[in-house]
């Protein structure tokens, strides 16, 4: 009755393994779909945004021939965003995850200088298509703030599950690995300066 009784108790812990060991994989899995959830929605707001910089290029072409560079610059920062090979692998990669932040961080830049550009332009300014155009983009900027702070909070959860007993050891033995963070551009610490 006694080997019965332990062998009843053995299963039973044993039971109680595999219970566990299948609700925290299936936990990290869960955390995971909803980091590529998150991260799927920001490589959507940063794709409607390089939908859009062609029409407001061509727009402000049209009425600032002599601002060539600054039109070029944003064409070809656009271009090498968009050539970009963006993967789930990224989010996993923190070197290639900084290559594309960066990339993204630069065509901002170069967007800002635009609208910058279009203030020198009275007829631009008044223009509906330019206009419109212009509050499409800035509505995506703010689109992609939104869509990176929840990337970043679901990355946060997730990175915090699988640091966490018992979850670490189901993570290192199904090889969840950390996700990367966005970071604040270089400098970004700074106020910028207005000058008038």
């Amino acid at each position: 009755m006694r080997k019965y009784a332990t062998l009843l108790i053995g299963l039973g812990i044993v039971f109680l393994l595999v219970v566990m060991y299948i609700s925290s994989y299936n936990g990290l899995v869960t955390a995971e779909e909803n980091v590529n959830g998150k991260w799927s929605q920001v490589e959507n707001v940063y794709q409607r945004r390089l939908d859009l910089i062609p029409n407001l290029v061509e727009t402000v072409k049209g009425f600032a021939r002599q601002e060539e560079k600054v039109l070029t610059e944003v064409t070809e920062l656009r271009a090498s965003v968009g050539k970009m090979q963006v993967s789930k692998d990224l989010l996993n990669d923190p070197e290639a995850f900084s290559r594309f932040e960066a990339a993204q961080s630069q065509l901002s830049g170069a967007l800002s200088r635009l609208l910058v550009v279009s203030e020198n332009y009275p007829d631009l300014k008044s223009n509906q298509n330019f206009l419109a155009l212009q509050s499409q983009l800035e509505g995506t900027e703010n689109r992609i703030s939104v869509e990176r702070k929840r990337f970043i909070e679901a990355a946060q959860e997730y990175n915090a599950k699988i640091r966490r007993i018992p979850s670490s050891m189901v993570a290192s033995i199904g090889g969840f690995k950390e996700k990367a963070y966005f970071k604040a551009a270089q400098g970004s610490e700074q106020a910028p300066k207005v000058s008038f």
